[in-house]
């Protein structure tokens, strides 16, 4: 897969007949989004499938205190695209494009960089200055064909990225996953933290995550922790740690029947499922029992 990004005046595009092209933000890559991504895709023959994407996410620009904390970085945002049969990523520099009228987009973007043969948005796609352009006006541009699809729904309206960041936050990272269409997964370095997970039986890896990165709401989870291509099942704590007066949100996963030294790799923490909420136990004794219940808990749930 290739993967563009900077100024698009610069951008060059593998020879293709054709080119298929996705427009969005996609963050997180949800359901809503594949279903975009599989309209592309259908009938494409050997058309190159091109998804547009944003960096950083347009509100962080436009209007920074109503920016919403993201789903993905950028890297899960490609890997998942690659995923989804995307052949070619446009990572575009919002900072530079926010002034582009909507005819600039389409001349430079679509026309000059992409060669674009068919472009496909969700019906609400607004772009260019002031939000001035939409699916019709990329219709009048002419010179490709415009699919503007109907935003997927499921339950009480359309699957969305601030639905999936509500639930997030409530803790329902099993409702999430419906949405997402795969669980919930941050990423990011392991550090040294205390190291009191390993006093207590039950060592940790400490996940440095953005602070521009969606979090689940407090509590303990059950997923699991990528790294060098494995899955490994894990507890999850999403918290303060209070038992031990802790200060500030941490993302512990202590991966079930392993110890693993991971001190420094970037590693992917997913949530599958909430376990409980969480405690201030009276001593180490009581939080080490609740540990490992926890620990079976997740285990079965895992297996």
């Amino acid at each position: 897969m290739t993967v563009l990004s900077g100024d698009p005046h610069h951008w060059r595009l593998p020879a293709h007949d054709a080119t298929h092209v996705a427009v969005g933000v996609f963050d997180g890559v949800h359901r809503g989004h594949q279903s975009v991504l599989a309209d592309v895709r259908a009938g494409s023959g050997d058309a190159a499938v091109v998804a547009l994407t944003f960096d950083p996410h347009p509100l962080e620009v436009v209007a920074p205190d109503r920016a919403p904390l993201l789903l993905s970085t950028v890297d899960q945002r490609v890997e998942w695209l690659r995923a989804e049969g995307v052949d070619v990523v446009g990572i575009l520099p919002f900072e530079r494009l926010r002034e582009w009228s909507a005819e600039a987009f389409i001349d430079v973007v679509l026309s000059d960089a992409l060669g674009a043969t068919l472009v496909a948005v969700g019906q609400d796609f607004r772009f260019g200055y002031d939000r001035e352009g939409d699916a019709e006006t990329l219709r009048t541009a002419g010179g490709f064909e415009v699919h503007a699809i109907e935003l997927l729904g499921e339950g009480d309206g359309p699957i969305s990225s601030t639905a999936i960041r509500r639930l997030l936050a409530d803790g329902d990272v099993s409702g999430a996953r419906e949405l997402l269409g795969r669980p919930h997964a941050i990423r990011g370095p392991v550090v040294r933290g205390d190291a009191r997970g390993r006093t207590i039986g039950f060592p940790t890896a400490n996940v440095a995550t953005s602070p521009r990165v969606q979090l689940p709401g407090i509590g303990v989870y059950a997923g699991h922790l990528h790294n060098d291509g494995l899955s490994l099942p894990a507890v999850i704590n999403v918290g303060s740690r209070p038992t031990f007066d802790g200060t500030g949100i941490t993302v512990e996963a202590h991966v079930l029947d392993a110890d693993l030294d991971l001190y420094g790799r970037t590693v992917d923490v997913d949530f599958v499922q909430r376990l409980r909420g969480e405690e201030r136990f009276d001593g180490v004794e009581a939080l080490v029992a609740q540990i490992g219940r926890d620990a079976e808990t997740a285990r079965d749930l895992l297996a």
